[in-house]
C-alpha cells in the first residue's frame, strides 16, 4: 500500500499507466515480494554482524529480543527507503 500511495502522489504518470494497462496489481505484488525478500536477507546479515545468536537468546532473552526488534526495524526502514520509495 505504501508503494501505491507513493506512485499516486509522486509518480502519477507511472501510476496511471499501470492502472490503465491493468498492470498495477502485478507491479504492487512484485514490489511486495521483493521487499519481503530484501528484509529477510538484510535481517540475516545484520543478525550475523550484531551477534544475535541462539547462545545469546539462551543467556539473555530480553537483550536478544531487543536486538532482534532493532534489526527488523532497521531492515524494514532500509527496504522501504530503497524499494518502495523509488
Amino acid at each position: 500500500m505504501l508503494r501505491k500511495q507513493f506512485l499516486k502522489e509522486h509518480r502519477s504518470a507511472k501510476y496511471q499507466y499501470l492502472l490503465l494497462t491493468g498492470k498495477l496489481t502485478k507491479h504492487l505484488n512484485q514490489i511486495d515480494q521483493e521487499a519481503r525478500k530484501q528484509v529477510e536477507i538484510l535481517m540475516e546479515q545484520m543478525v550475523k554482524k550484531q551477534g544475535a545468536t541462539e547462545e545469546l537468546k539462551a543467556q539473555d532473552q530480553m537483550k536478544w529480543v531487543r536486538l532482534m526488534i532493532n534489526i527488523k526495524s532497521s531492515a524494514e526502514e532500509i527496504v522501504v527507503k530503497n524499494t518502495i520509495y523509488m
